[in-house]
């Protein structure tokens, strides 16, 4: 069995972050955050070129997929630099239509899939049992709401909450809304949908993660105190190794899981990654010291993500509980 990846795949992960660098995410998020989607919406488009919305999506609704191991690959370059927007709900809203179309409801797939895999359409998604808040749903093209046994178009939103990361806002899908599809095979679809969504997010997780490392021990190698680089300190030293075996013991459950694609395996690749990226928010805010809580150092930008990503769709505790319901 190969555990390694593949040329294919190390160059398209290559190809995302060289994209990613030259874009500049960070002056892309801040701007998202303050409410001109414009930037997000021309990467978005970029994204699409790329094949990174493609690859939860049937060949026969122009996808590439479904790829899991592809996605976390492309989802670990999109948390490294940060990336804005709904990703993950249009991965989640994308296999949810998949799924329908498998299960014979195929009019929703055939009108929306091309735009979702193309990039043309940024969607978001709400499902009312498991994530209730859709994530910007004011700069999404669609907001897709699964409630009971009902997916609906909404018609818009309610009130928009900041989260703890300001370029992510939340709210309630407005209730009613052009009906897609009804009945048993919504609930299996929404319940394929949050699978995908677990994957993208413990991989936009590790990538996060994997980000504050590099800049956290950039910082320590210039920075000074006592005629001495901070990252001489031993203390300092097995700060960042703890930081780093927790990253890396949660990179084999993310691809493990993506080629699994077991329930528990999933839950386990979330809750690994996830606190990971957050022990990595701690330990980047507490080496950087104070310029740490500044919001004009770009470091802010992935500091404040780690606690919402690591609760999104499924937080340690559900996690956890999964993992045991599955063994």
């Amino acid at each position: 069995m190969r555990f390694l990846p593949t040329d294919e795949q190390r160059d398209f992960a290559r190809s995302l972050d060289a994209m990613l660098t030259a874009a500049g995410t960070a002056a892309v998020s801040r701007a998202w955050a303050a409410g001109d989607p414009g930037p997000g919406r021309a990467l978005w488009a970029r994204l699409g070129d790329a094949g990174g919305f493609a690859l939860a999506a049937p060949e026969a609704y122009e996808g590439m997929g479904p790829l899991p191991v592809e996605l976390a690959h492309a989802f670990v370059e999109l948390g490294r630099h940060a990336v804005p927007g709904p990703v993950v709900e249009t991965v989640a809203a994308t296999a949810l239509l998949a799924e329908l179309a498998g299960r014979g409801e195929a009019g929703p797939a055939k009108r929306l899939l091309p735009g979702l895999v193309a990039g043309g359409v940024v969607a978001t998604l709400a499902l009312e049992d498991v994530s209730p808040y859709a994530l910007d749903p004011d700069a999404a093209d669609v907001i897709l709401a699964v409630r009971g046994d009902e997916l609906r178009i909404a018609p818009g939103h309610e009130g928009l909450r900041i989260s703890a990361d300001p370029v992510r806002r939340l709210a309630r899908p407005a209730a009613g809304g052009e009906l897609l599809a009804a009945g048993p095979g919504v609930a299996a679809a929404a319940g394929r949908a949050r699978e995908w969504a677990l994957l993208a997010t413990a991989a936009q997780s590790l990538g996060l993660g994997l980000a504050l490392l590099d800049r956290t021990v950039a910082y320590a190698k210039q920075r000074t105190q006592f005629g001495a680089p901070i990252g001489s300190f031993q203390a300092v030293k097995h700060r960042l190794a703890d930081t780093l075996l927790g990253l890396e013991f949660a990179r084999p459950l993310l691809f493990g899981a993506a080629l699994t694609f077991a329930s528990g395996d999933l839950a386990a690749a979330k809750v690994t990654a996830g606190e990971a990226a957050h022990a990595a928010a701690a330990t980047a805010l507490q080496i950087h010291g104070a310029v740490g809580y500044t919001e004009e150092l770009d470091l802010s930008l992935w500091l404040r993500k780690a606690r919402p990503l690591r609760d999104a769709w499924g937080n340690p505790s559900w996690c956890r509980a999964r993992v045991l319901a599955d063994r």
